[in-house]
Formats: structure tokens, C-alpha cells, sequence
């Protein structure tokens, strides 16, 4: 009987423990599916943001687990998407189970210990940690449309209002909860755009169509076609998405001959791509008053445009999984638009969602991506809700064209 009993509570247990980190994962990842089908709410994304922090502080070992590789469940489930576009497409459900428990990994550095403060700790360390580069997972992110702040300082706060009720008594035991009014949101500074006439193109162009070369000529006629819109309206600007053009511009000087014609009437960037010296770049192409210039990609994508592993890891895996394709090179700095007097930060993508492009004095920046690389997935929302996580931290204004969703201003 003591036996049966015993046994009744350790698969209770279990299954309750499942379930708790169940629950904390869908909280943790909440303010990105409201975002995601349109019905985000400050109040409620708070709540959840604050729940699933204090869940994370508190609940057993087992939980802290199940709760990790859910969410990395929640969060990147698409990211395996992409090699569909690479001829290993049986990768994709091993990458999102392997990015479940790489974020299981991650969030269970919090199992080492049953102490809350230590959690804590161990939980605001993480905010700074990027598994193989990929620096997506951002703590603070829970809260990019809540009445918390996204800065170090409010994380700490909230950390410290959360654990602090662990450590003292009656009457005062929840008082550190008062930390949490610290920890608000006061920010409402607007910031002040450009006077341009900005026109940001989406496309919504599938990735396994874009790169057919029978669909080229489509691509660039409906090019050519927004370009005359805009100069027709009067715009000072036309921004198309990331490798709107798939192929290397500086092989094809017909277009680029083209596309210097229209940019004596019109300032133009398109994405496309870029080989020198053997070596395959992704670029933006910057046209205006009959002259151009090229700015190459600064931070790429880690599994996407490089192996973040060793050397002899890399040359097999890029071999073996990418054939040869995942090889892009860098530029060694951000590079810099002046168009019409106002300088813009261009970035191609991931980089806009990294700290290294948002160095210096960046105001304005002009991001391309294409993200139909993950279609259909909530890799556009995600990677919106970073780019307002960068672009607030750093008081930018961001002008973003995408194909498959994302185009807008962020800010």
C-alpha cells in the first residue's frame, strides 16, 4: 500500500512538473503569439512577463527543464525552416528539437540550484549570453510591449522584486514587490523622422520561386515598375527588400546601368547579392544621382550564412549539409548612407537585431530583409519585436522593407 502510494506521488509529481514548465514556457512566449495574431496587450503581457520570471525563480529542477526546451520550442521552432531552401530539408524537425534543448540547456543552468537568489543571478547573467552567436533569446524581450522597461537596470529590479519576498518575513514579506513601480516604463520621448518621402517596398516573392531563374525577369519589371511609382509620387526614397535581386549586381551592368538612370530622379536601395575575389557577399546597392555605392553585410547569420564552430567542423558541416553555400564574408565596419544630408545605418537583416550596428551615433537606419526563408512561421514577428527592442535602446528610427512581412517604420 506505502509502495502504491509512494508511487502515486512520483508520477504525480512528474506529470505536475510537466506541466508547471509547460505553463511557464507558454507564458515566457505569450507576448509573441498576441503580437503575432494582432491582439497585444500591455496589461496582459505584463502580467505574464512578471508570472513567467517569478515561475522561472521558484519552480523544482524537473520543471526549470521542461519549461526550457519549450520555449525553445515556442520561440524557434521555424529556424529549420531554411534548409528546406538548401537540399536537407529532413534537417528541420532535428534543428527545432535541437534548438529545444539547447534553450533547455540554457534555462537549466537555473536547475543548479534551489536558491532563489542564485536563480536570480544566474537568470540576469543569461540576459548576456548568445548560444553559437545566435543572440535572439533576449531576456528583456517579455516585456518590449508591456508597462515594464527593457533596459539592464529595470531586469535587475524586477529580479530583485521577485526573489526578494523569498527572504523575508511578515509583515514586510512582499514589500519588495514595490520595486516593480521602479521598474516602469517612463520613457515616452518621440522621436523626430527625416524630412523624406521614404517608400518602403514589400514583396511577398516565396523563396522556393526566387531564385528560378524564369522568375527573374518578373522580379525585375515589378523593380522597375514601384521605382516609376515612387518618382511618379514624388518620393525621395525607394527601399526594396534583402536580395530582391537574386543574383550577384555586380556581374549584370546592364542593371546596374538601368538602375543608375532612375537614381538621377530617385535615391534607390535594393538588396541583392556580390562576389569578389571568390568570395560571395550579402549586399545593399545604394543608387542616387547617377553614382553607387555597396555596402556589404557586417554580422551574419549563424547555421544560415556561417558555422559557428571550429574550422575542421565547419568545412564538413558546410560540405556535408550546405554544399559549400553557407561561406559568406564580411565587411569589417557598419557602413553609412548619406542620402539627401541625412545619414542612415544600413543593415541587411540579422543585423538589424545586433548590438555591433547600432555602435556610434546611429539616428536612422534602413534595414532590407527576406524573410521568406521561414514562411509561414512567426520569424517576422519575432524579429519585428527585436528590431523595437534595438531601435528603443538606442533611440533609432528604423525604415524596414521585407519580403514576406515586416515592412514599416519601428520604433
Amino acid at each position: 500500500m506505502i509502495e502504491k502510494i509512494t508511487t502515486f506521488k512520483t508520477n504525480y509529481t512528474f506529470v505536475f512538473d510537466i506541466l508547471v514548465g509547460l505553463l511557464t514556457a507558454l507564458l515566457f512566449s505569450a507576448f509573441i503569439y498576441f503580437e503575432h495574431w494582432g491582439f497585444s496587450f500591455k496589461l496582459l503581457n505584463t502580467l505574464f512577463g512578471l508570472i513567467a520570471i517569478a515561475l522561472f525563480l521558484y519552480i523544482s529542477k524537473r520543471a526549470i527543464l521542461v519549461a526550457g526546451f519549450f520555449t525553445g520550442l515556442l520561440w524557434f521552432y521555424w529556424i529549420g525552416y531554411s534548409f528546406e531552401y538548401t537540399g536537407v530539408g529532413y534537417l528541420t524537425p532535428f534543428v527545432s528539437f535541437g534548438f529545444a534543448i539547447i534553450y533547455m540547456l540554457f534555462f537549466g543552468l537555473l536547475a543548479l540550484s534551489k536558491e532563489v537568489y542564485i536563480r536570480a543571478l544566474l537568470l540576469f547573467g543569461l540576459s548576456f549570453f548568445e548560444p553559437f552567436d545566435w543572440n535572439w533569446m533576449q531576456i528583456e524581450l517579455v516585456f518590449i510591449e508591456s508597462f515594464i522597461g527593457i533596459y539592464k537596470y529595470q531586469l535587475i529590479l524586477v529580479l530583485l522584486a521577485l526573489s526578494l519576498p523569498n527572504y523575508i518575513k511578515k509583515p514586510y514579506k512582499y514589500a519588495p514587490l514595490f520595486l516593480l513601480i521602479l521598474a516602469i516604463n517612463f520613457n515616452t520621448q518621440e522621436l523626430k523622422e527625416p524630412e523624406l518621402s521614404i517608400k518602403l517596398i514589400s514583396t511577398n516573392i516565396s523563396q522556393d520561386k526566387k531564385w528560378k531563374r524564369e522568375n527573374l525577369r518578373s522580379t525585375v519589371d515589378l523593380v522597375f515598375r514601384e521605382i516609376e511609382d515612387a518618382i511618379e509620387k514624388k518620393h525621395d526614397i525607394v527601399v526594396f527588400p534583402e536580395s530582391v535581386f537574386p543574383l550577384y549586381m555586380n556581374n549584370n551592368q546592364l542593371l546596374i546601368d538601368r538602375l543608375l538612370i532612375y537614381s538621377k530622379d530617385i535615391s534607390i536601395i535594393v538588396g541583392t547579392l556580390y562576389r569578389e575575389d571568390n568570395h560571395n557577399y550579402n549586399v545593399s546597392y545604394f543608387f542616387e544621382d547617377g553614382q553607387f555605392e555597396v555596402a556589404k553585410k557586417l554580422v551574419l547569420v549563424p547555421f544560415g550564412e556561417y558555422i559557428p564552430l571550429p574550422k575542421f567542423a565547419q568545412d564538413y558541416i558546410n560540405e556535408m549539409f550546405f554544399a559549400g553555400e553557407a561561406d559568406f564574408k564580411t565587411a569589417k565596419e557598419p557602413t553609412d548612407f548619406n542620402i539627401k544630408g541625412v545619414k542612415f545605418r544600413n543593415a541587411i537583416c540579422y543585423e538589424a537585431t545586433c548590438s555591433e550596428l547600432y555602435e556610434g551615433e546611429v539616428r536612422f537606419m534602413i534595414a532590407i530583409s527576406n524573410n521568406a526563408w521561414f514562411e509561414p512561421s512567426i520569424e517576422p514577428t519575432i524579429q519585428n519585436l527585436l528590431m523595437r527592442y534595438y531601435a528603443r535602446k538606442n533611440n533609432t528610427i528604423i525604415y524596414h522593407s521585407a519580403n514576406y512581412k515586416g515592412s514599416g517604420v519601428i520604433k
